[in-house]
């Protein structure tokens, strides 16, 4: 009998961040669902429980092989010699790692494009490194668009859907969050230069999605990296509105003092509303 975790496959919505987490390789995903490969290779540490945003792993007491870290070395370095990469790869939905994204000289930019990368790759889905963003130089993006305007990306960080965002990911520190409904950028043309800058920029849609987890997960964002200031860009439809009851919600459950700006859209592009609250 010992410690090991347990997947619900009914919760899991295959992001894959569990198998990334999982430094003896445990999990892999299989069919969109994560899945322990074996009791063996599971250390029963739980790396990937708080990685999970669906909450969708978890421990059980069970009779199970114990852990071998013998065999856990051989499957780890099996597979990094059939990928030719220094890590395990993420797998899993589009977008699913964090990932800051760094502002990219043109030539380094070029080489990139050309099929050279500068960490691991992603498997499965394609996007799903947890990266800070910084986009590409502006020279280079006006000669690859052909844009004469050569507008640049304001995005910092990715991914940007608040549900696969690990509420440590490194630049969640001290940030300045945009939560920001999911119609706004599509709606709003000054999105990128007049509200995002600076900002760490998460989305969601308090219609379709289930807004709990979302509150939830807000408040351990703010209270876990000393969040203070907190903009929500909504549209003015009433199922919108949604959107900044679950970000005070959220504030409130946190208990930190936040800086609220609440910026409404109108659906032909315009800023209808601003104002702040003060938590």
């Amino acid at each position: 009998m010992r410690k090991i975790i347990t997947i619900d496959e009914d919760k899991c919505d295959g992001c894959g961040l569990c198998a990334q987490a999982c430094h003896e390789g445990a999990i892999i995903m299989e069919n969109g669902k994560a899945k322990l490969v074996s009791d063996s290779y599971c250390d029963g540490l739980g790396d990937c429980i708080g990685e999970c945003p669906r909450g969708a792993i978890s421990f059980e007491m069970r009779e199970a092989a114990p852990y071998d870290e013998a065999a856990v070395k051989a499957r780890m370095a099996a597979k990094k010699a059939a990928e030719g990469h220094d890590g395990p790869l993420p797998c899993g939905c589009p977008g699913s790692m964090a990932k800051e994204l760094k502002k990219t000289a043109p030539a380094a930019h070029a080489e990139k494009a050309a099929g050279a990368h500068d960490g691991p790759l992603p498997c499965g889905c394609s996007g799903s490194m947890v990266q800070e963003l910084k986009g590409a130089a502006p020279a280079a993006h006006a000669e690859k668009t052909g844009c004469c305007s050569a507008q640049e990306s304001e995005l910092i960080n990715w991914p940007v859907q608040l549900r696969l965002v690990p509420t440590e990911a490194p630049y969640l520190k001290d940030a300045h969050l945009l939560i920001a409904a999911d119609c706004t950028a599509f709606a709003y043309p000054g999105f990128h230069p007049d509200l995002l800058p600076g900002k760490i920029c998460l989305v969601g849609c308090p219609k379709l999605d289930e807004t709990e987890p979302y509150i939830q997960k807000l408040s351990e964002i703010i209270t876990k990296n000393g969040i203070r200031k907190v903009d929500v860009a909504y549209m003015e439809v009433p199922c919108c509105g949604g959107l900044v009851r679950l970000v005070e919600d959220a504030v409130t459950r946190s208990g930190a003092s936040v800086t609220l700006k609440l910026i409404k859209l109108s659906l032909n592009g315009k800023k209808l509303e601003t104002r702040e609250i003060f938590s």
